[in-house]
């Protein structure tokens, strides 16, 4: 049966609330970036560049790789949902628990769904099963890394297994990096060197976390396969991207300082909450990126909403059950305020 297809990060309806449950850096959206969709209102009586092309060339700075090679979208969900539209998979892999919308995408084309299912005791690590259940009627793989909710990160090492036996397959390996920026040394772990390697990679990522702007909608991919992008854009609607998508995503790869002293701060706060959530006495697995998953009494997410903390309970994901929840890292103040809360209801 499928779960409920909910999310994180419900202010609208959790307005009293401080939300740890959406994982968007916590100093908020810099300043530059405010500025440039303010001044993008000048133009919004034209429509957006169809091609993106200077966002393409800022990205193809930042990231190391050809503009021809980047494709742009409303958010990553938006390209999720194309690169399923544009390949018409038959038969998908997926590890589980993992992100909801890879599920969402392929049902929408009529894609039957193989999961892998990451296992508790074994700290939700993926394992060797993963790799070898790629065969040959297997169309498509998503993967996420670090893995949303678990927060686990895999090595660029099991990574290329996956990508050599989806070669091998002839299937499509789509590998989610939107949370690798918060994760020390990403170098170490991104698979952006191996894309003209793999004709069969796609890369994900996204504005949203890394300058806290999901409200302006901007993901992108990277792909050495200009076949496969050119069937993305043939079934993508055009000015998929705003004028002020565009103008933001530009202005935030300015933002260089605010990158470095937000990913520090967002790193000192993830061990400060890592060492006092043991001492409540939940079960932490994961917590590579800006969030941290972990097992606790079941109902905690509703005990905590009721004293003005919002958190993601994690019980809809495929894999989980209730009892599981993830939390994002936030300021020393909020995440005192959640520690405060969590003592209470634990003891």
């Amino acid at each position: 049966m499928t779960k409920l297809h909910i999310h994180g990060g419900d202010v609208y309806r959790y307005p009293h609330a401080i939300d740890f449950s959406s994982n968007c850096n916590p100093y908020g959206t810099p300043e530059g970036v405010k500025r440039a969709v303010a001044e993008a209102a000048e133009l919004i009586c034209h429509y957006p560049d169809v091609q993106c092309r200077k966002l393409r060339e800022a990205l193809a700075e930042e990231e190391g790789v050809p503009a021809s090679g980047i494709i742009c979208g409303n958010g990553a969900a938006d390209l999720i949902f194309g690169l399923a539209l544009a390949r018409k998979p038959r038969r998908a892999l997926l590890p589980a628990p993992t992100f909801a919308e890879y599920g969402q995408a392929l049902r929408a084309v009529g894609c039957e769904i193989v999961h892998d299912y990451l296992k508790e005791e074994q700290g939700f690590v993926p394992q060797e099963s993963l790799p070898d259940a790629i065969t040959e009627d297997v169309d498509i793989v998503f993967f996420c890394n670090p893995n949303n909710p678990t927060g686990v990160l895999t090595e660029a090492e099991f990574l290329r297994k996956l990508a050599d036996q989806c070669r091998e397959s002839h299937a499509l390996l789509i590998v989610d990096e939107c949370f690798l920026d918060f994760v020390k040394e990403p170098g170490w772990y991104t698979l952006k060197p191996w894309l003209d390697v793999y004709d069969n990679l796609f890369v994900l990522k996204a504005f949203t976390k890394k300058y806290a702007m999901p409200g302006i909608r901007l993901g992108y991919g990277l792909c050495s396969n200009g076949e496969l992008l050119a069937q993305m854009r043939a079934v993508m609607q055009p000015w998929n991207v705003s004028v002020a998508a565009q103008a933001a995503g530009i202005a935030a790869l300015k933002e260089k300082e605010y990158v470095r002293v937000t990913m520090e701060k967002i790193a000192r706060e993830r061990e400060y909450l890592l060492e006092k959530l043991k001492e409540t006495g939940v079960l932490v697995y994961g917590s590579s990126a800006n969030y941290i998953f972990f097992k606790a009494k079941k109902g905690l997410w509703k005990e905590c909403l009721d004293r003005g903390i919002s958190i993601r309970d994690c019980g809809n994901y495929e894999g989980l059950g209730e009892g599981f929840y993830r939390i994002a890292v936030r300021t020393r103040e909020e995440n005192e305020k959640l520690l405060k809360t969590l003592r209470e209801i634990m003891e």
